[in-house]
């Protein structure tokens, strides 16, 4: 689709105030739809003032756009400034809220499948839940712009509630485990829908910064959810522990929803979005709203991913793993659906999910090779990296838990310094090549030296800072490259397929990770172990509390410090390799100025 010159303000205004006149009842719908107006006429003379910035938009509701953009794109329209930053602050409270009570789930977990005497399915849930709350952001972007904003979050709240209500009442592990999936779905989308509405509502040059304020309760959630998690244990138990987020979560959400719903309604008033069509007859609908949903691409899709990503994390369970007849035609099937998926928006889908064109953006496509080989490469490296903290380096559970949570509070914190310094220099693939890629190389090539036996953890700290640094940068850098070539209405789906390529990327490395951990350090093992603990190889090595049982300092310890650190090195080598394409794929992005360019939406903040 193309841009179309928006219908005048004017006309919209006359045709809201037209209305109100035919009916006896409203003057108190009058003075609103006043006050709206002079409202809008203030806000449209504080944007032509800025005017010379390149940041306003010279079109309010694109006439040609779904029904949930022009629903968001009028919404911009009647904002006034002191309820946007009520807004905010209630996206911040929310934020930190969902954190906080995702850790906790997180830890209750295992004990929730202990209790049916169940422990080893604990993976399994996690995997199958955390696999469909992935995929489905691609339909939930959908929603978002065909329903609206508004009545998507609500959509999703409504799925973390029961998601939380299954679990506190749950009697098996399949009814946890399909109540982690309505968890997931309704965390996934309310984050994504968050991440939406800031994108609706801030300007180029400052939603950097935004996205990166939305994510700071995470300096705080990092250290709260584990004491409290143990504090649920100890007093009301885990039923307890997940119901009381029930009431929780939707009460804080409901002061969100009222706003949006309010501001929408003004909107609505205001007549700034052209009355909805007729769809005639309910089948007509139907056919009108599968169309529109393009419901055939996002089965092939989300099909063909979940065979896909299902098999990188499934081939464990398998007596003959990557030589399963199961495993191979999930791939093959897999791969196939996701050609096909191309096959059908090129060629024969009457709307697509994405356009054509905007797929054959380079900044758009070196973006996502760039989403993948980061999340290929992390998870190469990070997967035994708590391990690594446990046996190499002597730390308790504790202390392997804070320097894994070093990424988390670091890059939470560097996004924030990065999105005041895009304020003020909008260059945002300097950043990124400059600075983001050369800290996250320079941390994890210094690990494959300090990964080693008797090297300080000072060290290893050291690289986790690099690594949170360049991480921070790189992802408020990559999610506002594609945000900033794309049109408006198709910023959700640029979002959700850059979520589709990172899990693509994580489930890789997970599955590199575990091949090359099960391929090199058995057999380092066998060549380092003294012959007096050759008969206990298998054992010690499928079991983190056998390796970190040996004193230190002697023979059979040593040489588990030997093999971790051999191994680790190779997996290291490899990550840092593939960091390469990151560095080449960002080198190919568009130089975009988002401080100066015209920005295609009227961001208010």
């Amino acid at each position: 689709m193309r841009f179309r010159f928006p219908r005048t303000l004017d006309l919209g205004l006359d045709r809201g105030k037209s209305s109100d006149v035919d009916g006896p009842e409203s003057a108190a719908g009058q003075r609103e739809t006043t006050l709206a107006s002079h409202e809008i006429r203030e806000k449209e003379a504080a944007v032509a003032g800025d005017s010379d910035t390149g940041d306003s938009g010279s079109e309010k509701v694109d006439a040609d756009a779904q029904r949930g953009v022009q629903l968001a794109e009028a919404v911009t329209e009647v904002w006034t400034r002191r309820d946007l930053i009520l807004a905010y602050v209630l996206i911040w409270i929310i934020e930190f809220v969902l954190g906080f009570s995702s850790g906790i789930v997180g830890t209750l977990t295992p004990y929730v499948t202990s209790s049916f005497a169940m422990h080893s399915l604990t993976a399994t849930t996690g995997i199958i839940s955390s696999l469909i709350g992935g995929i489905f952001k691609l339909p939930f972007a959908k929603i978002m712009d065909i329903w609206g904003r508004p009545q998507a979050f609500i959509l999703m709240i409504a799925s973390i509630t029961l998601g939380l209500i299954m679990m506190a009442g749950c009697n098996n592990v399949k009814t946890y485990c399909a109540a982690q999936v309505f968890y997931n779905l309704g965390y996934y989308g309310i984050d994504f829908a968050l991440t939406i509405f800031i994108a609706d509502t801030s300007k180029l040059r400052n939603r950097s910064f935004m996205i990166a304020f939305a994510s700071s309760p995470w300096l705080a959630v990092t250290w709260c959810y584990g004491p409290a998690a143990n504090s649920v244990l100890d007093t009301m138990g885990f039923r307890w522990g997940f119901g009381i987020w029930s009431i929780i979560l939707p009460i804080t959400c409901a002061p969100l929803c009222l706003l949006f719903l309010r501001n929408q309604r003004k909107a609505i008033k205001l007549g700034l979005i052209p009355p909805r069509p007729s769809r005639g007859t309910p089948f007509q609908t139907f056919i009108y709203y599968c169309r529109e949903f393009d419901v055939i691409g996002l089965l092939l899709i989300s099909a063909g991913l979940a065979l896909f990503l299902l098999s990188f994390s499934l081939y464990s369970y398998q007596k003959d793993e990557w030589r399963s007849p199961l495993i191979i035609c999930f791939i093959i099937f897999g791969g196939l659906l996701m050609i096909a998926f191309g096959l059908y928006e090129k060629y024969l889908a009457p709307v697509t999910f994405i356009p054509w064109t905007l797929l054959r953006n380079r900044t758009v496509i070196f973006t996502y090779i760039m989403a993948a080989s980061i999340y290929l490469a992390w998870y190469i490296w990070d997967a035994y990296f708590f391990s690594l903290c446990i046996v190499l380096f002597r730390q308790s559970i504790t202390q392997a838990s804070y320097i894994g949570n070093i990424y988390t509070v670091g890059s939470t914190f560097w996004a924030l310094v990065i999105g005041v310094a895009i304020r003020f220099n909008g260059r945002i693939k300097r950043y990124a090549l400059f600075f983001g890629v050369p800290m996250t190389i320079l941390g994890v090539g210094l690990m494959v030296h300090f990964r080693q036996p008797n090297v300080n953890i000072g060290y290893i700290v050291m690289t986790q800072i690099f690594i949170a640094f360049g991480g921070g940068t790189l992802v408020i850098c990559e999610q506002m490259s594609v945000m900033a070539v794309s049109r408006h209405q198709n910023i959700p789906a640029v979002l959700a397929m850059e979520a589709m390529v990172a899990n693509i990327g994580s489930s890789v490395g997970l599955a590199i990770a575990s091949a090359m951990w099960t391929g090199i350090f058995p057999k380092k093992l066998a060549e380092n172990l003294p012959a007096s603990a050759q008969a206990d190889l298998a054992t010690i090595y499928g079991d983190l509390t056998v390796q970190a049982s040996y004193p230190p300092g002697s023979p059979t310890r040593d040489a588990i410090d030997k093999s971790y650190g051999q191994t680790q090195r190779l997996m290291l080598i490899t990550a840092t390799c593939l960091y390469s394409i990151t560095l080449v794929s960002t080198l190919f992005w568009e130089d975009i100025d988002v401080k100066n360019m015209k920005q295609r939406t009227k961001g208010l903040i």
